[in-house]
């Protein structure tokens, strides 16, 4: 576990504005038969006073975090399955148009996003770190390279396969703290008119609706777009575009190319004044973020401590990674939540990490439906509300946190 005195995209000055204690890693579920130690390390957060990018002090190793074992498949979602679909369509009317170009996913999971790619019958490589989900994309037929995407991996991949005509990233180019090699990596790889597009969560959502449970180990990073404005400049590029997606919580999808390349895009412009309207980096504004991360935790474990002395049963929905911080800073154990259901398998019969409340399955849900339902899937709150439609017809009720703590 390594702390970061300075930041780490240009070596400034770091702020730390909140903290939030130990924390085990965020998809580390435990056997309950024992024999594996946690691993907890400090979560603690803080923004650069030269680039403003947000970042986490400590940065868990990377074999930690991405193991064989990893358990989370990005397409268990409808949602995500239809916004990976849709992008990668975008991405074939507007980049791909040449039937040799060649697209390159990192952090691609089961392969969700390039089995369309797959299917236009363009050229394609996931690098994806987790061996299990690796193979899965593999099964499919996709190209996937069992690697941590780095300098080294892109050079060799450019031997091979020439160069890129896209490189690709969807929640996961914030999870990596050593974004220097990454960039030398892109610069090996990317083809002179070619793009770098990645999406992940938005630092100004995160203020605003104080979605505090985004921040875990997984996610090193905290972008804006002024941030990696600066961060893309620092590494000789350009970033020339910027869309806000709504999944996940609230989602930028940056594009970055070689300077002079393309022509930037009002939006970016358009975010960069928002942003600054917003105060996003000024500390008076961080301080309020941690004031109303307090008062989250404060109303939540009042209300699930009111529902216990009541009688009333109350379970979660979704063994989000991001359930671990909220439920082991709020101090949320199986006293509080008497489990939680999650359609991953590899989750059910496993305790999530460092809360220890047990697993199960979708159909523990039903058998009988509790009072109410914890739902720490918020960002998939309309999916799984529609889903779970005779939960609330009997009367059952759903808790939620975001932005604040309130009963649907």
């Amino acid at each position: 576990m390594t702390a970061t005195p300075d930041c780490r995209i240009c070596g400034g000055t770091l702020h730390e504005f909140f903290d939030f204690g130990r924390q085990p890693v965020a998809d580390a579920f435990v056997d309950p038969a024992g024999g594996t130690e946690e691993f907890f390390h400090r979560l603690a957060v803080a923004m650069c006073t030269s680039c403003t990018m947000v970042q986490l002090l400590e940065d868990v190793p990377r074999e930690r975090m991405f193991r064989t074992d990893y358990p989370y498949l990005s397409s268990l979602s409808t949602v995500m399955q239809e916004h990976f679909r849709s992008t990668a369509r975008r991405l074939l009317d507007t980049e791909l148009r040449n039937p040799d170009d060649f697209l390159v996913e990192f952090g691609s999971n089961d392969g969700i996003m390039l089995d369309t790619i797959r299917r236009a019958g363009r050229r394609h490589l996931g690098v994806e770190p987790s061996t299990g989900v690796a193979e899965a994309a593999a099964a499919q037929g996709i190209r996937v390279r069992n690697a941590f995407f780095e300098e080294e991996t892109a050079v060799t991949v450019a031997a091979a396969d020439g160069p890129a005509k896209v490189i690709y990233a969807a929640n996961t180019f914030s999870h990596i703290s050593y974004v220097d090699s990454i960039f030398r990596g892109v610069d090996a790889l990317l083809a002179p008119d070619g793009v770098f597009v990645f999406e992940d969560p938005y630092m100004a959502d995160v203020l605003e609706r104080t979605s505090f449970d985004q921040i875990y180990d997984e996610h090193f990073y905290f972008f804006t777009v002024r941030s990696v404005q600066a961060m893309a400049a620092h590494h000789g590029f350009e970033l020339v575009d910027a869309e806000w997606l709504p999944v996940h919580g609230g989602e930028i999808r940056y594009t970055v190319a070689r300077p002079g390349v393309r022509t930037p895009s009002p939006a970016v412009g358009r975010f960069l004044e928002r942003e600054k309207a917003a105060r996003v980096t000024e500390p008076g504004t961080l301080a309020r973020f941690g004031e109303n991360v307090d008062k989250v935790r404060d109303d939540l474990r009042a209300l699930l401590e009111r529902c216990r002395e009541e009688g009333r049963t109350v379970v979660g929905y979704g063994a989000t990674a991001k359930s671990a911080t909220l439920t082991n800073y709020c101090g949320i154990g199986p006293d509080l939540v008497s489990f939680i259901v999650d359609s991953t398998p590899a989750k059910q019969g496993r305790l999530s990490p460092g809360s220890h409340i047990p697993v199960r399955a979708p159909e523990a849900f039903a058998d009988p439906y509790p009072d109410y339902a914890l739902l720490f899937a918020w960002n998939h709150a309309e999916e799984i509300m529609r889903k779970e439609a005779a939960f609330g017809r009997q009367g059952s009720r759903w808790i939620l946190y975001v932005p604040d703590v309130h009963t649907a």
